[in-house]
């Protein structure tokens, strides 16, 4: 229920911005605004508001703002001045641009706000990477704390992890850290054919370190119980390979199957020694096997207060949309290219399981998924694709180049040619949104 109540919400809050970015710059240019609608079909609730009729509507995917405009139906002579299709190109281009253009400003504010209220991010400390991975490769140990990505200085996960990410469409990145030694290293890694994957810096071996492989509590009749292990025992290495987080313990368990482990454990100031074998068990009926010890496992993730002062929040929130919009980009312009995997589409399905996530995390965080969703919403508008805004102000820089309107005929097909390749796309999206959501199940 919580998932579908944040979903709706976001998905609500972020159509009205849009729209009344359209609304907003519609009126001051002079544009007659007929209705304002959020959702479709139905209305709901409906009210007047001079010449605009605001409306309400049943199915909230969506909104539209329908202006008086010759070429969709009869205009009075006295509300032709006000047409939209009658007005100069700038003032045509500055209506179409308004709402994407308020869904970057409001992701902007977001991020600002996160920033100036501050919340709790996990340090930018990583896993132990998979053998053979470029990570490992390039020497990254397990317990490094990136300080500084591309000369850029981190303080937290998520800003490396977005500097990283930057980093996959150049082909290199070049990691500072400091090890769990205390000495500093400087690492270069070479990300070239990883950024065609969905989890390009996992494919890499770039991770977030999980929490430590603590067990909270011991299962009566399990595995754990029978090897003696106790709630508080840390795991420090199985068959002698260390073993540096939860994460870490549960692919040395899937690894082994049914075989012998042999743990070493931490108990208080003592290490023992332990041999176990996992139970296989199956989640539900046609699902994989998984392989158990019965032990739960605990431990938290090291944090830090990442807090701005009102002016320099501005600043980060700014610049953290201009980032998210220029990978975003760089991101389609890799799919387009054929340099990247289209399961990095995500439809409906996988926004709301986000929102729900993060809505459960707190306000904060759904804050700031909220605004990563409008950018996402605010960049792939202005695409040049018939159909978004972006398609139309591609017709009005040819206008501007040609001092003649692209026919309407040919606009026409463009539409209809933009219509088919959405239908595609959202058509991959909800595939990659079930693959998923079935993956997630085994």
């Amino acid at each position: 229920m919580l998932t579908l109540a944040a979903f709706v919400l976001a998905i609500g809050v972020l159509i009205t911005v849009h729209e009344y970015g359209h609304y907003r710059v519609a009126r001051a240019v002079g544009v007659k605004v007929l209705r304002f609608s959020i959702g479709f079909g139905r209305p709901l609730l409906r009210w007047q508001r001079g010449d605009t009729e605001f409306v309400l509507a049943a199915l909230p995917l969506g909104g539209y703002v329908r202006m008086v405009d010759e070429r969709e139906a009869p205009v009075a002579s006295a509300d032709r001045p006000y047409a939209f299709n009658r007005q100069s190109l700038p003032r045509r281009a500055a209506v179409v641009a308004a709402g994407p253009l308020a869904n970057l400003l409001l992701a902007a504010l977001l991020f600002a706000l996160v920033a100036a209220i501050g919340e709790r991010q996990p340090l930018p400390i990583l896993a132990a990477p998979a053998p053979g991975s470029v990570a490992a490769a390039a020497g990254v140990r397990g317990g490094d704390r990136v300080l500084a990505v591309d000369a850029h200085a981190v303080a937290s996960w998520p800003d490396a992890q977005l500097r990283m990410l930057q980093g996959v469409g150049d082909g290199t990145v070049e990691l500072a850290v400091r090890r769990s030694d205390g000495t500093q290293a400087m690492l270069r890694l070479s990300l070239r054919g990883v950024g065609a994957r969905a989890d390009a810096l996992g494919a890499a071996g770039l991770r977030l370190q999980g929490p430590p492989a603590r067990i909270d509590a011991v299962q009566a009749g399990s595995a754990a119980q029978g090897a003696g292990l106790q709630a508080g025992d840390v795991v420090l290495a199985v068959d002698g390979a260390a073993i540096g987080d939860a994460g870490a313990l549960l692919q040395a368990i899937a690894h082994h199957g049914g075989g012998e482990m042999r743990l070493r454990v931490q108990r208080g100031s003592a290490v023992l020694d332990v041999a176990l074998r996992a139970h296989e068990v199956t989640p539900r009926p046609g699902a994989a096997p998984a392989w158990r010890i019965g032990a739960l496992l605990g431990g938290a993730v090291p944090t830090t207060l990442v807090r701005h002062a009102p002016l320099a929040a501005l600043g980060e929130g700014v610049a953290r949309t201009w980032q998210l919009s220029a990978l975003t980009l760089q991101t389609l312009g890799r799919m387009v290219l054929g340099r990247a995997s289209l399961d990095m589409l995500s439809g409906p399905l996988t926004i709301a399981d986000y929102a729900g996530r993060s809505a459960e995390l707190g306000w904060l965080p759904y804050l700031s998924f909220l605004a990563v969703v409008s950018v996402s919403l605010g960049v792939l508008n202005l695409l040049p694709i018939p159909v978004l805004d972006g398609g139309h102000l591609l017709y009005y820089a040819f206008e501007a180049v040609t001092r003649r309107a692209l026919p309407q005929r040919v606009q026409d097909v463009l539409q209809q040619g933009g219509v088919a390749l959405i239908a595609v796309l959202m058509a991959i999206a909800l595939y990659n949104d079930f693959a998923r959501l079935l993956g997630s199940f085994h």
